[in-house]
């Protein structure tokens, strides 16, 4: 009976704790740095300026893939329903050098549910999804005879985001989000990209 007691007792301060830590979290924004390393396809080829003298064989386009090193941002929005389940928008946009001189960049907007342990040290875990679009621009390539040229190209996929992180309360209404790691899946033009994203940053709280 005493053991059941302490039982109660301890989940019903814990209860309190949390909603007393939680009664100013109803909406939470984050915003921060973000990396991401994307398997791009990119398509080279042979262009003759004009005024020149070009090769005579003709090559067809050929396409690259390549995993250029991105940085960024994210941020997003969580509305806590339960202290322990929250609604999550989130928004991402990488960018950099890609293949030869070109440029990329890769933007992911998904949502879904939040779970978390609502404490001052809070670890939490979500699974979104939404869309990504991604981009290159044209570029040029040195030292290969038969492709002098990288085409640009623009798609936008279906996009799955799973992962986590923790938060550290360092002030009634910060968190310091030391890390967040999540799995970013898309499919560009039948090819499906699996890639990890990394984020860290600054968490308000309303």
């Amino acid at each position: 009976m005493h053991k059941l007691s302490l039982i109660l007792i301890t989940f019903l301060a814990l209860a309190l704790s949390a909603s007393t830590l939680t009664a100013q979290d109803k909406i939470t924004l984050f915003g921060g740095y973000s990396y991401l390393r994307p398997s791009l396809t990119q398509t080279t080829m042979f262009v003759c300026s004009p005024g020149t003298i070009c090769p005579a064989i003709v090559t067809a386009p050929l396409a690259v893939n390549t995993k250029p090193n991105l940085n960024g941002w994210e941020v997003s929005a969580t509305y806590r329903v339960f202290p322990w389940l929250g609604m999550e928008a989130d928004f991402s946009g990488h960018y950099g050098t890609a293949l030869g001189d070109s440029t990329a960049k890769f933007h992911t907007y998904v949502f879904g549910p939040e779970v978390r342990w609502p404490a001052r040290v809070s670890p939490y875990a979500h699974v979104l999804f939404g869309g990504a679009h991604e981009s290159t621009s044209t570029g040029n390539l040195s030292g290969i005879a038969l492709y002098n040229t990288v085409l640009s190209s623009s798609d936008t996929a279906l996009a799955f985001a799973m992962g986590g992180g923790v938060d550290i309360k360092a002030a009634p209404f910060v968190s310091v989000r030391p890390i967040q790691v999540d799995y970013l899946m898309a499919r560009f033009a039948s090819n499906t990209q699996n890639q990890l994203r990394v984020s860290a940053g600054l968490v308000l709280h309303f």
